[in-house]
């Protein structure tokens, strides 16, 4: 079985057991977060939401917080200026394993929903 779920702005099809790199979330590493924004189950039967299935969710487990690879962003002038700017991102992201995917009973389970988390940086701006 597999789903189709939507977080951090972006959808993943994923099946149980499956390590998944995404967005940050607001939850420490061993908690178990449910995504609720289910777009698609499929498998023996194919269920596709208008826009989200209902009651549908998927759980996982947190394995670890952390930042992914620099990016660096190179500005230069033209010619005789020689003023360069030089500016390095990286990403924060959570690593999970998806545990369970429930095509009912999603809103009853008692688990923690997934929310992201913004970066202290940006927070307190």
């Amino acid at each position: 079985m597999f789903a189709v779920v939507k977080t951090g702005g972006k959808q993943y099809k994923v099946a149980e057991d499956q390590l998944l790199t995404i967005e940050k979330l607001d939850a420490e590493v061993g908690e178990t977060v449910q995504f609720n924004e289910v777009l698609m189950l499929g498998g023996d039967e194919t269920t596709v939401g208008d826009p989200l299935v209902n009651g549908a969710a998927v759980q996982a487990e947190i394995v670890e917080q952390k930042r992914g690879p620099k990016l660096l962003n190179l500005k230069r002038r033209r010619r005789k200026h020689g003023s360069r700017r030089l500016k390095g991102h990286r990403q924060h992201l959570t690593v999970v394993r998806v545990k369970s995917i429930l095509a009912t009973g999603g809103e009853d389970s008692g688990v923690k929903a997934a929310t992201g988390r913004a970066p202290a940086a940006v927070a307190a701006e």
